[in-house]
């Protein structure tokens, strides 16, 4: 049995005779790096910690660059923007135990949000695993079962020439269509013993391609030409595979009205004739959903957010693309299409039959006029005014972090993202303290850019350590705290439910001292001079604050 040789990578004769000679004083940390660096990494996030000391001395003697948190949950919310912004896998170094277990909601809503995240975490030494209680210091009797039903795969090494192979299968599973992230632990011995193994050259982990299956996409394109109200519902999965233009070349060749979900913002322009925007709690724009002949799903599960909580009923044909196969179907009979958004968009593009409709527009514009006619008469002023200060505010094309708050929840519905893939927020797994630790790992991945992040008081005080990494790397981001002394959400939800509160109202620190105690500018704005606040800190260099003092409320939901 002969095999071709051709297509594999050649070594250099200096890199065979370093395979031969490898440097004096590596361990098995110098093999995740170089592992690593093999894969095309430049940027980890992470925290040491006692077990996983191996990992980080092995950092000093790499080309990786270091974005050290201080609280793990926050790295992994770093690691999960990174991921987001870039499209690439994000490492994420923990420890053992309490290290491990703090990065778990991160994890939760990276694995939400198909955010591409390498977790890599030491384990107690080989001696101390299999359930015994040995003692050892972060000791769990079973690490692996405490991840498992949240991220992708699981990846085990017990051994250094393990090491290479394990990483690079848990990368290209990180890197397949749905993106998500993945969990590696290697144990302290492992990470700490010597090693004469050979320096690591470049690896290939390139994950296989999610193409449509033909016979689909012929059904599918027979179903859009000869609809008579086709719509579309475009999802996170179209940003992920940076699809908004095949998007948006299918709407105007079928004369589809498109909505885009929360996590899909930016998918589609704001002010296009065709964009029903985001309004999807509304109950205008779930009967008009509901009334399309021919519904096109492309990227979304058509969950809670995305289904007026699911009171979204459609009555005609629904036809889904969607990456995650568990997600076919999952909420609605439909002609499910397994798929990359990209890749099934591209093939439907070539299929469909032209079709023209010359009322479209006009019936996109009428939803419209209901929407805003339904807020305006809500009182809603200075809701709307803080949220046009903050986009008047924010360049294009500067990414923007929004944490679970009030102006968040706005913004989901109300604000134009612009571009695709730069306004994202923790409505995956919905956990507080995700906008400002996420603002720094897209700051980092793309310095060039200020960063916005948007949090309340309550949200931010989950993240305030982290003043002192922004200030530590001088990262370009901007926080602006929307202080309302509690959790006001939860205020309004328990108000209306209830008719009175617990738990909800907070004490909390003067923001704008504590952040220029962490060496960082702050100022303290009003509705008024917001958006001129906020553009002088944007475009300053460094980290800075904005503190706005406001109890916004909540547009009425329409699906009680």
């Amino acid at each position: 049995m002969s095999h071709d040789h051709d297509d594999r990578p050649q070594l250099t004769a200096a890199q065979a005779a370093a395979v031969l000679n490898p440097p004096a004083g590596r361990n098995g940390g110098d093999l995740v790096v170089e592992t690593l660096q093999g894969l095309g990494a430049t940027t980890v996030f992470g925290l040491p910690g006692q077990h996983a000391l191996g990992m980080f001395d092995a950092l000093r003697r790499s080309s990786l660059r270091y974005v050290g948190l201080r609280v793990e949950n926050n790295a992994g919310f770093a690691a999960d923007a990174y991921g987001r912004i870039t499209g690439e896998v994000a490492p994420l170094l923990l420890s053992t135990g309490p290290g491990a277990l703090t990065s778990l909601a991160a994890l939760q809503e990276a694995a939400a949000a198909s955010a591409p995240v390498l977790a890599i975490s030491s384990q107690i030494p080989t001696a101390g695993l299999g359930g015994g209680r040995h003692g050892y210091l972060h000791e769990l009797r079973d690490q692996q079962a405490s991840v498992r039903d949240i991220v992708k795969s699981v990846h085990t090494v017990r051994t250094a020439s393990q090491i290479p192979s394990a990483i690079a299968a848990a990368w290209e599973s990180a890197l397949t269509a749905p993106h998500g992230p993945v969990w590696m632990e290697i144990p302290q011995d492992v990470l700490l013993a010597e090693t004469t193994l050979p320096v690591v050259s470049a690896m290939d982990a390139t994950p296989r391609e999610l193409y449509p299956r033909p016979e689909l996409t012929v059904a599918a394109a027979h179903l859009l030409s000869h609809a008579e109200r086709p719509v579309i519902i475009a999802g996170g999965g179209v940003v992920r595979s940076d699809a908004s233009g095949k998007l948006r070349a299918l709407a105007e060749k079928i004369d589809a009205p498109v909505v885009t979900t929360f996590g899909g913002k930016g998918a589609f322009p704001w002010e296009h004739p065709l964009s029903l925007r985001s309004w999807l709690e509304d109950r205008h724009t779930t009967d008009f959903l509901e009334d399309a002949d021919v519904l096109l799903v492309v990227g979304s599960g058509l969950g809670e957010l995305s289904s007026n909580y699911h009171t979204f009923r459609p009555r005609g044909r629904v036809i889904q693309i969607e990456a995650d196969a568990g997600k076919l179907e999952s909420n609605h009979p439909a002609l499910g299409i397994h798929s990359d958004a990209r890749e099934a968009l591209a093939d439907l593009l070539e299929a469909v039959e032209r079709r023209e409709d010359p009322d479209a527009a006009e019936r996109v514009r009428t939803v419209l006029e209901k929407v805003r006619v339904r807020i305006e008469a809500q009182d809603l002023t200075l809701e709307q005014q803080v949220l046009a200060a903050v986009r008047e505010a924010l360049p294009d094309a500067a990414p923007s972090f929004w944490d679970m708050t009030i102006l968040a929840y706005w913004a989901w519905s109300a604000f134009d993202a612009r571009r695709p893939n730069t306004m994202h927020s923790a409505q995956g797994a919905g956990g507080l303290g995700y906008g400002f630790p996420a603002a720094i790992g897209a700051a980092a991945a793309d310095p060039t850019k200020p960063v916005l992040a948007v949090s309340g008081d309550g949200g931010a005080m989950y993240s305030i350590a982290e003043l002192a990494t922004a200030r530590q790397y001088d990262l370009p981001l901007t926080w602006l705290i929307v202080d309302d002394g509690g959790y006001g959400i939860l205020r309004e939800y328990m108000t209306g439910a209830f008719g009175e509160t617990t738990g909800t109202e907070l004490a909390r620190p003067d923001f704008v001292a504590l952040a220029e105690s962490f060496g960082v500018p702050a100022v303290r704005t009003g509705p008024e001079s917001l958006a001129a606040d906020l553009g002088k800190a944007l475009a300053t260099p460094g980290p800075s604050v904005v503190v706005l003092p406001a109890l916004l409320r909540m547009f009425e939901p329409t699906h009680l």
